[in-house]
């Protein structure tokens, strides 16, 4: 909802020429909510939805600051300064999401990547020492 209030203020203002980053980040927000919302994320297990979201929010807060930066010291009109401003303010719910998708991720790449405990106790018990 953020970015599409940001892309309405560049679009009134004399920046629209940033207009296009939250017009991108909006879609593909979009398109992971409705990912996550069909259960794609469980039919195709090839790919790594933690690591798309998380690289999502990463590049959406960089982009956004510097953009906002941009429209508020480059531009005077009034959707500019606003556009700028949301832009912080997303910027900040940004890195609040990376922050969350960042520990979803390390618990993630933690599930591949360990060994199931039923595994190692198969080993132990086909054994024949008697090591007591």
């Amino acid at each position: 909802v953020l970015s599409f209030i940001i892309f309405i203020c560049y679009i009134a203002s004399l920046a629209a020429s940033f207009m296009m980053a939250p017009l991108l980040e909006f879609l593909l927000a979009l398109f992971l909510f409705f990912a996550y919302a069909s259960k794609l994320n469980e039919k195709f297990k090839g790919v790594h939805w933690p690591l798309a979201d998380f690289l999502r929010c990463v590049t959406a807060a960089i982009i956004y600051f510097a953009i906002s930066i941009a429209a508020v010291s480059k531009y005077s009109d009034g959707a500019s300064k606003a556009a700028g401003v949301f832009g912080f303010a997303a910027t900040i719910v940004f890195a609040i999401d990376f922050y969350i998708t960042f520990n979803d991720l390390v618990t993630f790449l933690k599930q591949g990547s360990s060994d199931s405990p039923e595994g190692r106790k198969t080993e132990d018990e086909d054994s024949d020492s008697d090591s007591d």
